[in-house]
């Protein structure tokens, strides 16, 4: 499973991901090359970070 966050919705996702997850997830960064293309699981704007399994 993978969540894409923006800088305002990393808590929401880090919470989301533990609740239908049960286990804490691998947060890290995009990639700059990866950011124009990817948006926010929340909302429209670019995502600056994925939230996964590990």
């Amino acid at each position: 499973m993978e969540k894409y966050s923006c800088e305002s919705h990393i808590d929401h996702a880090l919470d989301m991901f533990v609740a239908e997850q049960k286990e804490f997830p691998i947060m890290d960064k995009i990639e700059e090359d990866k950011k124009l293309s990817t948006k926010c699981s929340y909302c429209e704007q670019p995502a600056e970070y994925i939230v996964s399994s590990k």
